[in-house]
């Protein structure tokens, strides 16, 4: 069968693509090159993939077809794209072509050279910065955006400063990219310069550097409405080009509000909103909540009726507003309408809001009633759990569930009594919102009508029932939970298997009935037996266990497999080791889980054959089961999947590098810097704070160069030491409990609890 490209191509085209596949498998370069000009842009790019992947035969004939054949455009961009992609060592000769007498030969060489990222040819691109040819300077200034780092910074402010247009133009966005100190002063210089002022302000943006605050913040004085737009612009680039680089915003906070007046910079700022389009608007906003002048706050809260990239910007500013936003809130809250409440509630969460919180609990909206209770939870008043259980039978299952975890997380003395009255309702909704109430707080209280829900004809009140069982402290609890799984229903059987596995291991009347599950007729009640095995660590299930490795229902044998994940017996492993070289990938997927629960050394190598596995899938798991294994192949497995062409691989490998705690593992994200694709990720690992990190960064600047110096700095400063755990039991000397809000009264102690 043809592949579905070979549908859009002629019966020529197919002819043509299949010689040029017999050419590339004979190593014929020169007939090849001569196809680059054929009239069809598909088989040009079959020639182009052939001899990209020739390498280092097809680097030489390239570079002098450049050179000398240069009749065809088609031909020209053929050969460039052929080297970029080639795999072979091309970047010394192309560099050697950088000298060709023809400025359109140097021109394709730089464009070569920065579409291939080759550090090793910065000498050679610093060097065209100062051909004669503006185009070969410019190729040069693009390219070194493309490669990026610092080395060029002191050329590129040589180009900025000539006062050549076509040349200053593309070097100062490179230069601003740079990241460079060096950068501030000459791109505020052409602050003053009409021609080059806007593309300078977005250059200091970028650079990032605390030192451009104060030429930014000189145009917001100024009295045009587009220059302090431009600037705001600028400035919120900045704050996210230092929150990028250093994790952190307070020392440009503390530069701006120094530099400027805030009250007059928030007039301007209010002005200049007049004309600007999403993106200004959100600058602005975001401007206005640094200066945090009072002042703002009726603008920012028109602002919430924006577009969301304002909107969010608003409610950012106004959070950092503080308490200052407080009296217009509650006021706003009073008379908005439904959209404007929902724009509104986010922003509430001080005590003082509550009020007005609560009354929106009678919107028109559902959504507006569902935001009212989580903003009432936040705000953690506990006087407001009489007003939520008056939302648990509302139609809108959004709210009635809002309501429950703003009741869950509030507590209260009240939420006892108006629970099991609400359990005995009338309304369907309500009932079940009340048992799920009940089951969490476990309140022994709420016994018999856990009964007569499970006897009940509602199914879905019986699961809730069932499921809180567990959490009652009392003897009774754990006798109607065991009847349950003898009952004629298969939910309820399966329900009830399913809540065993929360209860207390080492009861044996509940490994009796979990035994007895895993013979269910039903397949679910076997899974949720099976599971619940696991769960709770049954050794003495391990053979039975396994047998259900070949179940007929899929699900049940993926539940053996994870149930024997938890299990520490031969018996287990060994069903793990065969099960992960299963045909069935899901089977074979939550086999490499339980082996890298394992930690056993013979469960290694399986792993590590499992991480080159062809499924991104499958080398994912695999990742991840061996992020525990301390051996250095384990550390290099870890350290070359950062580099795996799926991102989901490669976000796992540097995470569960992060946190290894050997100097190794530090040394690995170190070289990652400088040849990982996702280089921000891994600079993001690095800087979490622990000793190895901290060493092993400090240890690296010794000797490192200006690109990966500018890098480790960056990591160091975005590490925090982790704060001291206080552990003495004296108040005095313990600020988190001296702050900490007591709980309600009328919690149950089995509140505290862990819930499995």
């Amino acid at each position: 069968m043809k592949q579905p490209r070979a549908q859009t191509l002629t019966a020529e085209e197919e002819t043509r693509i299949a010689r040029v596949d017999a050419r590339a498998a004979a190593g014929e370069v020169e007939p090849l090159i001569a196809m680059l000009t054929d009239p069809s842009w598909t088989v040009r790019r079959a020639v182009v993939a052939a001899l990209a992947s020739l390498g280092d035969a097809a680097v030489g004939p390239l570079c002098v077809a450049l050179q000398t054949t240069r009749d065809s455009e088609a031909r020209i961009a053929a050969a460039v794209d052929a080297l970029v992609a080639s795999i072979g060592h091309a970047d010394e000769a192309v560099a050697r072509m950088s000298s060709d007498s023809n400025p359109a030969v140097a021109a394709d060489a730089a464009q070569i050279l920065g579409r291939r990222r080759a550090q090793t040819a910065l000498p050679t691109l610093i060097r065209l910065l100062r051909h004669a040819d503006d185009n070969v300077a410019v190729a040069a200034v693009e390219a070194l955006g493309r490669i990026g780092g610092r080395a060029a910074v002191e050329s590129l402010i040589e180009l900025v400063r000539s006062g050549n247009f076509f040349r200053a133009f593309p070097a100062i966005d490179v230069l601003g990219r740079s990241g460079d100190p060096r950068a501030v002063a000459p791109l505020a210089a052409l602050l003053a310069e009409p021609h080059f002022a806007l593309e300078a302000a977005r250059a200091l943006g970028r650079t990032g550097e605390r030192t451009a605050v104060a030429p930014l913040m000189a145009l917001l004085a100024t009295t045009s409405h587009a220059s302090v737009r431009i600037a705001s612009m600028a400035l919120h680039e900045l704050y996210l080009r230092h929150r990028e680089r250093f994790g952190l915003t307070a020392p440009l906070d503390d530069a701006l509000r120094r530099a400027v007046d805030p009250a007059a910079v928030t007039r301007r700022l209010v002005g200049s909103l007049v004309g600007a389009d999403a993106a200004e608007q959100a600058a602005v906003a975001h401007l206005m909540g640094v200066l945090r002048d009072d002042a703002a706050v009726p603008t920012l809260m028109t602002l919430l009726e924006e577009p969301h990239l304002v909107s969010t910007a608003a409610a950012e500013a106004l959070e950092r507003l503080g308490g200052a936003e407080d009296e217009e809130l509650v006021r706003e809250l009073g008379s908005a309408d439904s959209a404007r409440r929902l724009l509104l509630l986010p922003l509430a969460r001080r005590i003082s809001t509550a009020a007005a919180v609560s009354a929106c609990l009678q919107d028109l909206d559902p959504a507006v009633r569902a935001a009212a209770c989580e903003a009432l939870a936040r705000i953690g008043n506990p006087s407001a759990v009489p007003a939520l259980f008056t939302q648990l039978p509302d139609e809108n299952p959004r709210v009635s569930q809002a309501a429950v975890g703003a009741i869950q997380s509030l507590g209260s003395a009240e939420t006892e009594r108006l629970a099991l009255a609400a359990a005995r309702s009338a309304n369907a909704t309500e009932r079940r919102a009340a048992l799920r109430i009940l089951s969490y707080f476990g309140y022994a209280s709420a016994l018999p009508i856990f009964a007569e829900a499970i006897a009940g004809d509602d199914a879905r009140a019986r699961d809730i029932a069932v499921h809180g069982l567990p959490f009652v402290d009392d003897a009774r609890a754990m006798e109607q939970l065991l009847a349950a799984t003898r009952a004629s229903s298969e939910r309820l059987r399966g329900a009830a298997m399913r809540a065993l596995g929360q209860s207390r291991g080492g009861d044996p009347r509940v490994t009796s009935a979990l035994l007895r599950g895993i013979a269910d007729d039903d397949a679910w009640v076997r899974y949720y037996a099976i599971q619940s095995l696991g769960r709770l660590g049954v050794e003495a299930a391990a053979s039975a266990i396994a047998a259900r490795v070949g179940d007929p229902a899929g699900q049940v044998r993926v539940a053996a497999i994870e149930a024997l994940s938890h299990l520490r017996g031969e018996i287990a492993f060994e069903a793990l080791r065969q099960a992960a070289g299963a045909n069935d990938a899901d089977l074979r997927r939550a086999a490499l889980v339980g082996l890298g629960l394992s930690r056993r050394p013979e469960a290694e190598p399986i792993l590590l054959a499992s991480a080159v596995d062809l499924d991104p899938a499958t080398r994912l798991v695999a990742v991840s089961a061996i992020a525990d294994f301390e051996g250095d192949d384990a550390l290099a497995m870890l350290e070359r999947a950062a580099g795996d062409p799926d991102e989901s691989v490669r976000t796992a490998a540097i995470g569960f590098l992060a946190p290894r705690p050997r100097r190794a593992a530090t040394e690995a994200l170190i070289r990652l810097l400088g040849t990982a694709i996702d280089r921000e990720r891994v600079l993001g690992a690095l800087a979490i704070f622990t000793p190895e990190h901290l060493a092993g960064v400090v240890s690296a600047l010794k000797t490192a160069d200006d690109e990966l110096a500018s890098s480790l700095v960056s990591a160091l400063v975005r590490m925090r030491r982790p704060r001291p755990t206080w552990r003495s039991s004296t108040p005095s000397r313990c600020p988190t409990r001296a702050r900490a809000r007591p709980s309600p009264a009328g919690w149950p102690p089995s509140r505290a609890r862990k819930r499995r």
